[in-house]
C-alpha cells in the first residue's frame, strides 16, 4: 500500500498521495496546507481506528441482543479509552512534525491559532 489517507468533504478517509489534509483545511481549502506523515504512522492509525469501528459495531450488537447496561456501558468506556488514545497519537504527530515544520517554514502562528481551535472543540 503506497499512500496515505486524505480526509475529502465527506470525511471519509480515501487512499491518496503521501499527504493528508487536517478537517480545518477542508472547511477552507484556500488556505489549506498539506500536512505529510510517515505511511508507517497513518497505518498504525488507521488499523486502530478500525479496531474501534469494530467495537463499536460489537456494542450496537449488545444492545440489539439486550446485554445487560453494565457490561455495554463497560464496553462504552473500552472504545471512549480507545478514541482517547488516537486522540493522542495524532495530537502527539501534530505537535512533533506539523507544528515542528510549520516553525521551520515560518507559519507557526497559523499553525497554533488552528491547533487551539480544533482543542476547543475537542476537549469538554
Amino acid at each position: 500500500m503506497n499512500g496515505s489517507t486524505r480526509l475529502t468533504k465527506d470525511s471519509s478517509p480515501t487512499l491518496q498521495s503521501s499527504e493528508h489534509l487536517h478537517s480545518h483545511d477542508v472547511e477552507d481549502e484556500s488556505t489549506a496546507h498539506p500536512h505529510v506523515h510517515s505511511e508507517e504512522s497513518l497505518r498504525r492509525i488507521v488499523n486502530r481506528l478500525s479496531r474501534i469501528e469494530g467495537h463499536i459495531r460489537g456494542i450496537k450488537t449488545m444492545v440489539q441482543q439486550s446485554s445487560p447496561c453494565p457490561d455495554v456501558l463497560l464496553q462504552i468506556a473500552a472504545v471512549r479509552g480507545a478514541l482517547d488514545k488516537v486522540a493522542r497519537i495524532v495530537l502527539d504527530e501534530h505537535l512533533t512534525e506539523c507544528i515542528a515544520r510549520a516553525a521551520k517554514e515560518g507559519d507557526i502562528e497559523l499553525e497554533i491559532e488552528q491547533l487551539k481551535a480544533a482543542l476547543d472543540r475537542f476537549l469538554p
